[in-house]
């Protein structure tokens, strides 16, 4: 079969890669894809947002199945436009993508279907939300309501902070028309985990659990990221939170869109705070995770496109998901200034020597190939994935991969991982 992969980070990357080694797939197209995806697939130069000249494309190159990365193609319809033409694609129509083009829509749903989340209000009214933050005692978490690339949940300690950030989501438009509207909720304490699932709209399959970690720096300080660093498992899932999480959470979830007449197809992740009362959700993406899939994938030994077949055809209920028992951590490599200003164009060196160690993968996420050789052309840069028999000696095989790559002004987290060993 001929298949299509939509992105070009380093989630798309470690999608095409496993994609590959599906003996059902002969030819592997990847729009608009970065400089390392070329050595899987074929590249397509369009834009991820351009879903009228992929459709074109997927009909004029006989695309058996379609595979979305990112959200914004999501939440545009991608999937009702091919759908409607009768391509296979992978991924929730747009009504059920907003819940992650719409942080309020996602909100309003878990009200709906009683799914654990923090107490919450939603203002379009700046004079409004001011008033109410300062009637609230601090912390208090601000959400833009739309896609934000990650970035638009500030997580304030003080009114002076909750003020700022509600000035520069809806006064300053720091996020254009995504801060038109915010949440304004409570702060929930705990521990964060990844849950990832993949659903026909009735039947589920969990994938294994991972935790992000989302911060710039280590010690989870500074300016909030895509993400920069992931592992899998992650130990405080146990059987019982996972439990807990798919009773209370996805389930509910996925049985209250159908029965609204809405099935949801797809992947579902949650992102979920593990708090002392219980599994909480901050927030519903409608797509694979970045860096998580970088961690979880290479632990999958079950076939993936089928996987994603059984989804479409609602048939999931007679697949399963096979895991390899050895750990994975991804280590994210950013470019100095991530996530706020950075220079592009630096070139990198070492790659050869980190690909060619026993269990570990480089997943390229910003970059861009010139002649022989990669530079840099993104904020997060590259995702350096190893395996283990445990978290700890995964975690010591892929800083030692990290420390063979170079670049001008190169930044990465030296603890990732680490909570891991904690726990």
């Amino acid at each position: 079969m001929r298949v299509l992969v939509i992105g070009s980070g380093g989630r798309e990357h470690c999608i095409s890669w496993k994609i590959a080694q599906s003996k059902k797939v002969k030819k592997i197209y990847c729009a608009p894809a970065n400089g390392a995806i070329s050595r899987i697939a074929e590249t397509v130069d369009i834009k991820a947002d351009d879903i009228k000249a992929l459709l074109d494309f997927a009909k004029s190159h006989a695309i058996d199945l379609t595979v979305v990365g990112p959200e914004t193609p999501l939440v545009a319809g991608i999937v009702d436009l091919f759908q409607k033409e009768g391509l296979r694609i992978f991924g929730p129509s747009k009504r059920l993508a907003t819940l992650e083009g719409s942080k309020i829509f996602a909100k309003e749903a878990m009200r709906r279907f009683n799914v654990p989340t923090a107490d919450f209000e939603v203002f379009k009214d700046f004079d409004k939300a001011k008033k109410y933050i300062e009637e609230k005692k601090p912390p208090i978490v601000i959400k833009a309501d739309g896609l934000a690339q990650g970035k638009g949940v500030f997580v304030t300690q003080t009114k002076e902070e909750a003020l700022a950030a509600l000035k520069s989501a809806m006064v300053d438009k720091a996020f254009g028309p995504a801060g038109e509207r915010v949440v304004i909720e409570e702060c929930l304490y705990g521990e964060e985990a990844s849950i990832i699932v993949i659903s026909d709209g009735k039947n589920i399959i969990p994938l294994a659990s991972s935790q992000d970690h989302k911060r710039a720096y280590d010690g989870d300080k500074g300016p909030n990221t895509g993400g920069m660093g992931a592992y899998s498992p992650a130990p405080i899932v146990t059987r019982e939170a996972e439990r807990r999480i798919m009773d209370e959470v996805i389930t509910p979830m996925i049985k209250g869109f159908r029965e609204e007449g809405m099935p949801y197809k797809g992947v579902l992740y949650a992102g979920i705070m593990l708090t002392d009362s219980g599994p909480k959700v901050l927030e519903f993406n409608v797509r694979l995770g970045d860096p998580e899939t970088q961690a979880v994938l290479p632990r999958l030994k079950s076939d993936l496109v089928e996987l994603m077949e059984h989804s479409i055809g609602g048939t999931l209920g007679e697949a399963e998901a096979v895991w390899h028992e050895k750990s994975a951590v991804c280590v994210v490599i950013a470019s100095g200034g991530y996530p706020g200003h950075y220079e592009k164009g630096k070139e990198i060196t070492g790659l050869d020597e980190a690909e060619k160690m026993k269990d570990v993968v480089v997943f390229h996420a910003g970059t861009k190939r010139q002649s022989s050789k990669y530079i840099t052309d993104g904020g997060r840069v590259l995702g350096v994935t190893a395996l283990g028999d445990d978290i700890e000696s995964a975690i010591s095989t892929a800083y030692k991969a990290v420390s063979k790559i170079k670049f001008e002004n190169m930044h990465f987290r030296r603890d990732i991982g680490k909570k891991a060993l904690i726990k």
